[in-house]
């Protein structure tokens, strides 16, 4: 087992902690005293069908005591990269590969279902089904970022969505989000249904994220895409710092989930 303080470097998050936003559970664990480091040496070990991080030949555990363990090995081994970067105080701010990983196997394993209904919800409501009638540049811009991955949904996922203009809510067909359901049903291991949900949420859009997972889209589109509106504005009204801040930390949490979700194919 591993030593307690542990548990002091990783909060225990409760069962919905996927849901909270990232941002901010960076910044409480960062308000806390950082941990020293206690052990020496990283490594990975299989353990049954999965890879875990070892520390000092111990299997690492997540903040409630379960085995921090990956279904791949390349997966453990970039967990284990975060673990090894540490110096002499362990800094959870840097580690966003392992607190993803504590949140699927403390969280979303406990309930998948409500998770992948979540990502359902999104696509009920999809920010690339909502589109603005002027002015013209924004409704190039949309077009551009946002049609060819309707298409693709249509084609790749079964998938016919139907267009708004403004916010006006418009219901999907059933047909979509049911074809959506089946796509999302496909993740049903914690931690890559954890990082399709990480994505979903911090762009706004399920198809968005779910093109990164089939990789239809590199995370760094997906995340432009989700930000057309954004950026039109501030190119007409000029840029806002503290808007800009917030978007490199929330990219940071984009940046990991995709590159754990693709360690995990």
């Amino acid at each position: 087992m591993l030593v307690r303080p542990m548990t002091g470097i990783f909060k225990d998050p409760p069962p919905t902690s996927i849901e909270r936003n990232p941002i901010q559970a960076v910044r409480q664990a960062m308000l806390r005293p950082l941990p020293q480091r206690f052990y020496s040496e990283v490594g990975t070990a299989a353990r049954g069908a999965a890879f875990v991080v070892t520390l000092d030949g111990k299997t690492a555990r997540t903040p409630r005591r379960a085995p921090l363990a990956l279904p791949t090995r390349v997966a453990a081994q970039a967990l284990a990269a975060e673990w090894e970067a540490q110096g002499a105080a362990i800094d959870p701010a840097t580690m966003p590969l392992t607190r993803l990983a504590n949140s699927a196997i403390d969280g979303v394993a406990c309930d998948i279902a409500a998770v992948q209904a979540d990502i359902v919800k999104y696509a009920a409501s999809d920010l690339l089904c909502y589109r603005a009638a002027e002015p013209r540049k924004l409704v190039a811009a949309q077009a551009a970022a946002w049609d060819g991955v309707l298409r693709w949904a249509r084609e790749a996922l079964a998938a016919r969505f139907i267009l708004s203009e403004g916010v006006i809510f418009v219901e999907q067909p059933a047909s979509a989000i049911e074809a959506m359901r089946t796509s999302v049903a496909s993740f049903g291991e914690p931690v890559r249904l954890a990082c399709l949900h990480v994505m979903t949420t911090l762009t706004g859009s399920a198809l968005l994220a779910l093109a990164v997972a089939r990789g239809h889209l590199s995370a760094e589109a997906a995340w432009t895409a989700a930000h057309v509106d954004e950026d039109f504005q501030m190119q007409r009204w000029g840029a806002d710092r503290e808007a800009l801040e917030r978007r490199s930390q929330r990219w940071q949490e984009m940046d990991a989930a995709a590159r754990l979700l693709a360690l995990l194919r």
